[in-house]
């Protein structure tokens, strides 16, 4: 018997389409991972049920809830995207009813950024018994300690319902403040994660971070080494976890920061991750190339540990320090995300609120290459100031710098950010589902512009996709640096079409 199972609901097919079956990553539960060992330092017992990994059906994962016998159940709700905390709600609710309809009486409880975001909303399920507000971690030890029952109502940081079910959310609770990151936030507990022959075997990198190569895409792994954000972009919500008000219309902007674990906790990760045979690791802080406080102690620990890791990190491009860049390349980080968004200033400039550097975006890209080291861009299409004329802007500067990779989403007010309470200030239709929320799937509904109708927008980008994607100059660029093997894995990529309500197709 478990005192709590984590579960990692399967949205994949939905969200992603048929790029699920080999393209899209398969991203180990990271913060099931931080809560189970959190709980597990307090001396409770955790399981982690990963729907996801597994390709586990709505009645194997119903069976394996049952079999674990847990006193709570907890779907963690995070994932790879910014918007994976909502489009992971298709999943979680279609698995909590599947839950309720086997007679099982075991409290289910919910969180993770659309929890955050929406609390009222996600309570109101008929399936969702309790929900943690922000990370949880602190409202989840009191909640295990409890009886799950009368004593419920004096719990900070969580939602329950009444009598007759009316929802109501408790007193918020504190998120572990700095200075207790690595006491009460201990590590991951990899042990738990489920595995066919070795260790995160059931995981998959990203196809780009492996260099375009399948066969080096597992084992894989993705750790933190700060949360949160300092800044506040508009179509933003990575802060909503940090929230600690209870009030409507809070969103990421109110609780922007940073919280950092010691660079000897990191170490201690690494090593774990090492030492289990993974290569291809994933530093997923939203702004790791920031703090050189931080950041340098983990690179040099990389280099003198000699790990051999292959790793990525994110950037913003006006946070890239030329002088570092050798220590990164030495320590493994082969690739950079970077945000660089939109290729027209003004448009930028408004959904970042000022707080962008403006910086020669050619200069920082030429100085990353030179290093040696592999650049994906970021772009988003159909922010509230585009219209197809910037759009061509953000397509023309995509094309003109050919990076190794590029990201190109719609634009969507996602449920936490600014630009959601935005959205509804001005009357714009939010999308009408969680699967309409994900950027790849056949209802995605992207938020319209000030110009330019939501179907306008998503064909703009699945057309600009496409043409990034099928360019000459970038497929050369590919086999030249990758391989021809390489080069034939995207062309085959690329072969695969979206189907998107939108446009009818």
């Amino acid at each position: 018997m478990s005192d709590v199972v984590f579960v990692n609901p399967d949205s994949s097919l939905t969200a992603y389409q048929d790029l699920a079956e080999v393209f899209s990553a398969i991203e180990p539960p990271t913060w099931s991972l931080l809560l189970a060992e959190s709980c597990r330092s307090k001396g409770f017992v955790p399981a982690i049920l990963d729907c996801d990994a597994e390709r586990l059906s709505l009645e194997a994962s119903v069976e394996r809830i049952t079999y674990l016998n847990a006193r709570l159940i907890v779907f963690v709700l995070y994932g790879q995207n910014p918007n994976s905390g909502t489009t992971s709600m298709i999943g979680a609710i279609k698995l909590a009813d599947a839950i309720k309809d086997s007679g099982l009486g075991t409290p289910i409880c919910f969180c993770g950024s659309h929890t955050q975001a929406l609390p009222m909303e996600v309570l109101n399920y008929k399936s969702v018994d309790l929900i943690l507000l922000n990370e949880g971690t602190y409202a989840l030890w009191n909640l295990l300690s409890s009886n799950l029952g009368s004593d419920i109502t004096n719990i900070k940081g969580i939602g329950h319902k009444m009598n007759e079910g009316v929802p109501v959310l408790n007193n918020p609770e504190r998120v572990v403040p700095q200075e207790f990151m690595d006491r009460d936030l201990p590590g991951y507990a990899w042990d738990l994660l489920p595995y066919k022959t070795n260790p995160l075997d059931l995981y998959r990198a990203h196809f780009w971070h492996a260099n375009f190569d399948h066969n080096q895409r597992t084992p894989f792994a993705a750790i933190y080494t700060s949360l949160g954000c300092q800044f506040a972009c508009n179509f933003c919500m990575i802060n909503i976890l940090n929230r600690v008000d209870n009030g409507e219309n809070i969103d990421a902007s109110h609780s922007k920061g940073m919280r950092f674990w010691s660079p000897g906790w990191v170490a201690k990760e690494m090593k774990k991750l090492a030492d289990l045979g993974v290569r291809t690791l994933r530093i997923s802080d939203e702004m790791f190339f920031l703090n050189r406080k931080y950041y340098l102690p983990i690179l040099d620990n990389c280099i003198q540990e000699e790990y051999g890791f292959n790793m990525w990190a994110y950037s913003r491009i006006d946070t890239v320090r030329p002088q570092v860049l050798e220590t990164f390349k030495k320590a493994g980080v082969n690739w950079l995300a970077l945000g660089v968004e939109a290729g027209n200033q003004l448009v930028r400039q408004e959904v970042q609120k000022g707080s962008f550097k403006e910086v020669n975006i050619r200069e920082v890209c030429n100085t990353i290459s030179n290093a040696g080291i592999n650049i994906i861009s970021n772009y988003i299409f159909g922010f509230p100031e585009d219209n197809l004329e910037t759009m061509n802007e953000t397509l023309d500067l995509a094309l003109e710098l050919n990076t190794e990779m590029a990201n190109m989403y719609a634009c969507q007010a996602l449920p936490g950010s600014p630009l959601y309470h935005t959205a509804k200030r001005n009357g714009w239709a939010l999308p009408s589902s969680y699967e309409a929320f994900a950027f790849l799937s056949y209802e995605c509904e992207p938020l319209q512009t000030n110009n330019l109708s939501s179907a306008e927008v998503l064909k703009f980008r699945d057309d600009a996709w496409n043409k990034y994607f099928t360019s000459s100059k970038y497929l050369s660029l590919v086999e030249r640096k990758f391989g021809k093997r390489q080069r034939e894995n995207i062309e085959d990529m690329a072969k695969i079409k979206l189907k998107r309500r939108l446009l009818a197709s």
